[in-house]
């Protein structure tokens, strides 16, 4: 599998601060950014398979949820973790 336990709870640590705190917008949006980056490398290779590119759909629509909620809770943890991950917004 694409995402090891190992490499999920390195995310979380990163910008969760602890593998415990799974439920962060944090973590779960750079943890989305992570399986979008995936989806998207899959999807230059096997442009025809419409369930990937419906998965990769609902995944930026749930990462653009969190960053909505986000911005409108803490600004500036919104500005850190766009400029973090590099996101286009």
């Amino acid at each position: 599998m694409y995402l090891a336990t190992e490499k999920k709870e390195a995310i979380f640590e990163k910008y969760a601060g602890s593998t415990k705190n799974t439920g962060s917008a944090e973590g779960q949006i750079a943890l989305f950014t992570y399986r979008i980056s995936h989806l998207t490398e899959h999807l230059k290779k096997n442009r025809h398979d419409f369930v990937t590119q419906r998965s990769l759909q609902l995944l930026v629509g749930k990462r653009r949820s969190l960053l909505d909620y986000l911005k409108k809770k803490d600004i500036n943890r919104y500005r850190e973790i766009v400029k973090e991950l590099g996101l286009r917004r």
